[in-house]
């Protein structure tokens, strides 16, 4: 348990804050103690954004494998050899291409075994699309690559988890997409990650309704009654403690959410909007379902601000901070349960 993790690292999209916030969280020395942090990226695109937020005093080790990387250093292995432009603030060709570059090789040392997690820099969901990523975002390719059958968008913080029940889909297409059996398997894995990964001893689970008032008893639509209520008892008899259906906007104004461990929005943006108003500075992304760990900063890659040295570094060193916590915890299950001790009922009998 105490040896050092390999921590990779991708850089997103160039022209946004990826490698400013990457800079800014490994600047700061004592993160070394922690990991041992590989970038996947560009020797000169880095060195580019380190002149650009004026980080000094950080020289990346570049390393050709990830079982050369230094225990003491911020590493850093090239995935590509041509001269990039750097336009920060644009959206570009070019800033998708790399940024797939930088996922692709770290991804692939990832399910090699040579990293022990990945943490990613944001990345723009239209300008990376090309034959080989045609997905949404970064939790649909890692689950195709996984070969994982389910997997949650997990929103983590100090005080907030919220999992969505649909992800990266149209509003248009969230009610039909929603289904008893999908609402149940959400939660499953949510019951679980929060027992494996969070050390939750006996989670307890709100779940959001889809419409207004969570449908007013069937007044305003009736996906509660015929489709979340059903999901909730089965369940409740899979011994998950589950509750609700909330209606979303009282429930978070009112802090109903500290009284649980966890809570299961419908969609996207129901789920998302909350979490990054109460813990945004904080807040992680984390993946939960797959064979390995995958964290990121809870936000985009802020082009509006690329490049003028104003982009906070927390939310992402938060990320690479869960990510450490989670592999630790997943490992020292395994060991935990190993040799578990044999569970025998006591006789009634007494001598």
């Amino acid at each position: 348990m105490s040896e050092k993790l390999k921590i990779g690292i991708s850089v997103g999209d160039v022209n946004g804050i990826g490698l400013e916030i990457i800079i800014k969280t490994l600047a700061d020395t004592r993160i070394f103690d922690y990991c041992t942090p590989i970038v996947y990226g560009h020797t000169k695109v880095a060195s580019f954004h380190r002149r650009t937020v004026q980080v000094h005093d950080l020289n990346f080790n570049v390393i050709d494998s990830a079982a050369n990387a230094h225990h003491k250093k911020a590493n850093l292995i090239n995935c590509w050899e041509e001269d990039v432009k750097i336009e920060l603030g644009s959206v570009t060709e070019a800033g998708g291409k790399y940024a797939f570059k930088s996922l692709q090789r770290a991804t692939d040392d990832l399910l090699a075994g040579n990293i022990d997690a990945l943490v990613t820099a944001p990345i723009n969901k239209d300008n990376i699309q090309n034959e080989e990523f045609t997905f949404p975002g970064h939790t649909e390719y890692l689950q195709e690559r996984d070969g994982a059958g389910e997997v949650l968008m997990f929103l983590v913080s100090e005080t907030l988890r919220v999992g969505v029940v649909t992800g990266h889909i149209p509003v248009s297409q969230v009610a039909q997409s929603i289904t008893t059996e999908k609402i149940l398997a959400k939660l499953k894995l949510m019951n679980s990650s929060l027992k494996q990964d969070f050390w939750v001893r006996k989670p307890r689970i709100a779940v959001l309704g889809l419409n207004p008032h969570a449908g007013d008893n069937g007044l305003i639509g009736q996906e509660e009654k015929e489709i979340i209520i059903p999901a909730l008892e089965e369940a409740r008899a899979n011994d998950i403690l589950a509750f609700g259906p909330y209606p979303a906007d009282g429930f978070f104004a009112n802090g109903a959410y500290m009284q649980f461990d966890a809570v299961l929005a419908m969609y996207h943006d129901q789920g998302l909007i909350p979490f990054k108003q109460i813990a945004f500075e904080s807040g992680v992304n984390f993946t939960a379902g797959l064979s390995f760990v995958r964290t990121s900063p809870d936000h985009g890659t802020a082009y509006d601000i690329a490049g003028k040295n104003k982009a906070s570094e927390v939310s992402f060193r938060e990320a690479l901070f869960e990510a450490i916590h989670i592999v630790r915890r997943r490992r020292e299950n395994e060991v935990l349960n190993e040799n578990p001790l044999q569970f025998s009922k006591l006789s009634r009998d007494r001598d």
